[in-house]
């Protein structure tokens, strides 16, 4: 008997309502949401909803994805397979408007978050949202219940766990974001949020068929269309005689590049000619800005197929020239552990305008994976991410010197500094940063020279972060203060090509060298952990040589 699938687009003012009691099962990962898809989010919606100068309900609505519930038809309660990680983050932002509110307004925000019980039926409060069972009371307490946020703000980030971490800085976001605003704002945005923002709401009462949809909505989902739409409309263009040919250079480029890897070059297109974060869906500025301003055929011979072609090598780190290739490639290899891909359109654009001259390529992605590396270290969020490169798409195109000292590809003095005082404090803390850094420190101090093709790559702490009662680190940091003072700075701290082993963690130094900074082997492949390994004490002192040593190093590295 085949199972019943049910697909609806609703509205958030549907989705949090009476008919869904959603339940994240406690096989999905934590909440992972970071303040950069937050920002995206709240960003996304506020250009979306416009000024103020336009009524609601004649603004822009707002497509949210889709979700995947295993749900029977005749009941409310729903498991959630896909869509976690925005309907948790739509909820912290309904609990921070909901504290920017006045009485009435907050009041119908509540009953967006729960429904109210009744008292005097035993009734209690019914969550539209559960999480997992080791984050849904700390939620419940902080989020959905009211008057809680304050407290959520003050709690001490080193005590939570990644997923409550999340939630506490994302609502911290929103609620800076949002509380200069006046209530009229506030209403307005909320009006816009809950009756012109929509989910598709996918369900199925079996779990087989719920992963299913999963798999098929994610391997071919609506933002894996829009390349095959705009194939269709491009090449529906041009001459009957031409189209074979055109059509064979297109499908030949998206072979090459993968299709996934395809459908992302068509963001950074878009990001190429508009220089700026999307105001409309990426079809209609395509359809509407892009596609219009030129012929198809160029489209495809001018922009599709050089930018394609730049980013498979860029991708692959394969550029191919008797000189300075290594450097370039080596420079594609860091760029690519970047965590986020804004730097990729300036990084399109220049190669293919340059892609013949291998010691302006050189040049330029020295100075690209120095600003990106800087705006990785200073946390930059994603609209300053944007900011930039949209700077030094402009630049590229007005052909001015790239490397004068107010060009937007190089850092300001301000920036230089910030750098330098986030690579002297804790670094371990940052957890966005710190793999990066190191693994960058080490192949400078490696000359280039190490290979870092390894399943599991660590940074581990020398001085432990809890030494044990007796051990021979409180005799060489009897104070706390002191320990703490260094024991998250990159001075000490080494790489492992393992994982991290919780016991032998708080070895003594001597045992900690010979049982857990070598492999099985004898072998140590990071050049930062030989470096410990060399020593024979683990001291203030030492420790303070080497932050004065690996910094050295790091300025060299980013010209601070």
């Amino acid at each position: 008997m085949p199972v019943a699938i049910h697909a609806a687009q609703k509205a958030l003012s549907s989705v949090f309502s009476n008919k869904f009691a959603f339940s994240i099962p406690a096989y999905q990962r934590p909440y992972a949401w970071t303040k950069d898809q937050a920002t995206e989010l709240l960003t996304d919606l506020l250009s979306f909803l416009g000024d103020g100068s336009e009524a609601v309900t004649d603004a822009n609505p707002y497509f949210l994805g889709s979700i995947v519930l295993i749900k029977s038809e005749d009941a409310s309660e729903a498991d959630v397979v896909d869509g976690q990680q925005r309907l948790t983050t739509l909820t912290i932002l309904l609990s921070v408007l909901r504290s920017l509110a006045n009485s009435e307004s907050a009041s119908e925000i509540t009953d967006y978050i729960y429904q109210k019980g009744r008292k005097l039926e035993g009734k209690e409060n019914r969550y539209r949202l559960k999480l997992r069972s080791r984050d849904e009371d700390f939620f419940r307490h902080y989020i959905q219940d009211e008057n809680k946020l304050d407290e959520l703000l003050k709690l001490d980030t080193s005590q939570l766990t990644d997923s409550q971490r999340n939630i506490q800085l994302n609502a911290n976001y929103f609620l800076q974001e949002l509380k200069l605003r006046s209530h009229h704002e506030l209403d307005r945005f909320c009006y816009y949020l809950m009756t012109c923002c929509f989910l598709v709401v996918v369900s199925t009462p079996d779990i087989d068929s719920a992963y299913r949809i999963f798999s098929i909505l994610n391997a071919r989902g609506l933002n894996l269309s829009l390349s095959d739409f705009l194939k269709s409309e491009v090449i529906g263009k041009i001459d009957q005689s031409q189209q074979d040919k055109y059509t064979r250079i297109w499908e030949t480029e998206e072979e090459d590049l993968g299709r996934d890897k395809f459908q992302e070059l068509f963001a950074h297109i878009r990001m190429i000619d508009r220089k700026a974060k999307p105001r409309k869906t990426a079809l209609k500025e395509f359809s509407e800005d892009i596609l219009p301003e030129i012929e198809p055929q160029k489209f495809i011979d001018e922009i599709l197929k050089p930018y394609s072609d730049a980013l498979e090598i860029i991708n692959t780190a394969n550029y191919q020239s008797d000189k300075d290739a290594e450097k370039i490639n080596s420079l594609f290899k860091w760029l690519n552990q970047i965590d986020n891909f804004d730097w990729v359109p300036p990084a399109i654009l220049y190669f293919s305008k340059n892609r013949q001259t291998p010691s302006k390529l050189k040049q330029f992605f020295t100075e690209l994976e120095r600003l990106a590396s800087g705006l990785l270290i200073l946390r930059a969020d994603i609209n300053d991410r944007i900011g930039r490169y949209a700077k030094v798409l402009d630049a590229i195109e007005k052909d001015v010197d790239l490397y004068a000292f107010d060009s937007p590809l190089q850092l300001t003095p301000q920036e230089i500094n910030r750098i330098i005082k986030t690579l002297d404090g804790d670094v371990y803390l940052i957890k966005r940063i710190r793999q990066y850094v190191l693994l960058r420190l080490d192949s400078a101090l490696s000359e280039g020279e190490a290979s870092y093709d390894y399943s599991v790559i660590t940074v581990e702490h020398v001085l432990p972060q809890n030494p044990s009662t007796g051990s021979k680190w409180l005799q060489w940091f009897p104070n706390d203060e002191e320990r703490l003072k260094y024991v998250h700075r990159i001075g000490n701290l080494a790489l492992l090509s393992r994982n991290k082993n919780a016991e032998a963690q708080n070895y003594d130094f001597d045992k900690k060298k010979e049982k857990y900074f070598v492999s099985k082997k004898g072998i140590c492949p990071f050049v930062l952990t030989t470096q410990v390994l060399q020593q024979s004490e683990w001291t203030p002192a030492v420790i303070e040589q080497r932050q004065e040593d690996c910094l050295e190093s790091l300025r060299k590295i980013w010209r601070l």
